[in-house]
């Protein structure tokens, strides 16, 4: 495998199938009509378990919405992996509801008939340069954000799974006890008057993306570096600014959260 592995996928099915779903969450009709190649690679394995392998490190996350919705047509676990992180989160899930797992990721592959592709290799990117989410979202308030988000998840939300934190700028949206998944993306959705800036980036900045969402879609992103071809729009600058440090300041995201614990 040529590519770095962000995040993974390991569900019960044929390869051919988990694609198909996996192509449907993460592709929007306007990819599959352009030929844009999907962003993961499939693993056949050799048991009754096939992989999806992230490869676009802006699609971190998306492995919880297709272990979330393969989930549901399926009785055995789904597995989802963040392998962007270190140590890599694994969780397991069961009728769209997922649980955090103290297992080792590659073990639990192998286990399953369906070892991931240069694992070491994965594992050393994502120990050295590991690639973390913050969201910046205008026009809301922690208090009403939380609704929202409970609201789409059908439950109260756990204490601390998300950081919510009213800033001058506006809501300061990350992870906490769990990753912060898409959950900017749903407060896109829900409040098409808010513009939502998601941050994506590595310890030193030198990888760093923007994407500027509004209703649910992204309008355009900032890349450094950029892409040989770009998914979105290209912005030029964020709020003014075209540096990594100063789009943080502009957007009043700490650049300390992108650093290694």
């Amino acid at each position: 495998m040529s590519r770095t592995t962000y995040w993974a996928i390991l569900a019960p099915g044929e390869p051919a199938w988990l694609e198909r779903r996996a192509r449907a969450i993460v592709m929007t009709e306007a990819d599959e009509e352009d030929g844009k190649e999907p962003p993961f690679e499939v693993i056949s394995g050799n048991g009754r378990y096939s992989a999806i392998a992230g490869t676009d490190p802006m699609d971190i996350g998306a492995e919880l919405r297709i272990a979330e919705e393969v989930s549901l047509e399926v009785q055995q676990p789904v597995y989802s992996i963040d392998c962007a992180n270190d140590p890599w989160l694994v969780m397991s899930w069961r009728n769209g509801v997922g649980e955090v797992q103290e297992v080792a990721p590659e073990a639990l592959a192998k286990s399953l008939g369906c070892p991931l592709p240069d694992s070491d290799e994965s594992s050393d990117v994502a120990a050295s340069k590991p690639l973390r989410k913050a969201a910046l979202v205008e026009g809301i308030r922690a208090q009403e954000a939380n609704r929202v988000l409970e609201e789409d998840a059908g439950a109260p939300l756990v204490p601390g799974h998300y950081r919510l934190e009213d800033t001058p700028q506006g809501l300061l949206l990350t992870g906490g006890t769990g990753s912060m998944g898409f959950a900017h993306v749903t407060l896109s959705e829900r409040l098409p008057h808010s513009t939502v800036y998601g941050v994506t980036a590595s310890p030193g900045l030198d990888t760093f993306y923007v994407s500027v969402l509004r209703g649910g879609e992204c309008i355009g992103q900032f890349a450094q570096p950029p892409y040989a071809v770009p998914p979105f729009p290209v912005f030029s600058d964020i709020k003014g600014e075209r540096s990594p440090e100063r789009i943080l300041t502009a957007l009043g995201i700490p650049a300390e959260w992108f650093r290694n614990e």
